[in-house]
């Protein structure tokens, strides 16, 4: 894949502490080597720590941007990491929220991976989606309106998910492929 695929997009990745390391590295790493510009948003200045399997620390991420303070305008799309503790965050914080709503109604692509879903059903833009994600939210989604099917990737429209890391190298072509349309 060209490393210019990507070449002129801003891509924001929104999370806060506890979310998971690989799904955030990965992602991230895809976007970059295709030539795009990511940006970590997140609730607060500063570092925001990561998790290795959900329990274990791992690295701090320095927050490039506050969710309060930017707009979807300023980006062209969003990858909404997993880990249990990062979305459950997210999902009480009303800009976080507001901020994934606005992406999902402006039709940019969104690319969510594992718990990052939670984010999505708090924001109220599930209704007739098909997604998939982690198997302990799946209810979750349902009940947020959402028909939630078991596979690797599902496109949806804007929406590009994943069920967990073991799905990322597929999650990342696809956020590629998807975000250059």
């Amino acid at each position: 894949m060209s490393n210019e695929t990507l070449s002129g997009r801003r891509i924001a990745v929104l999370a806060t502490d506890g979310v998971e390391q690989v799904e955030l590295v990965q992602p991230r790493e895809a976007v970059e080597n295709a030539g795009g510009t990511v940006t970590l948003v997140s609730l607060d200045h500063g570092d925001i720590q990561a998790m290795n399997s959900d329990v274990n620390a791992g690295d701090t991420f320095s927050v490039d941007r506050i969710v309060g303070e930017v707009s979807v305008d300023d980006f062209d799309a969003l990858i909404l990491p997993g880990g249990t503790t990062n979305p459950d965050q997210l999902r009480v914080d009303a800009d976080a929220v507001e901020f994934v709503r606005a992406f999902v109604q402006a039709r940019k692509p969104v690319g969510v991976i594992c718990h990052g879903a939670w984010t999505l059903a708090e924001a109220d833009v599930l209704t007739g989606r098909t997604v998939t994600s982690y198997p302990s939210i799946r209810t979750d989604l349902r009940n947020a309106g959402a028909t939630v099917v078991d596979e690797e990737v599902v496109v949806d429209g804007n929406l590009v998910s994943s069920r967990n890391p073991d799905d990322l190298p597929a999650f990342c072509a696809k956020i590629v492929e998807h975000f250059r349309a």
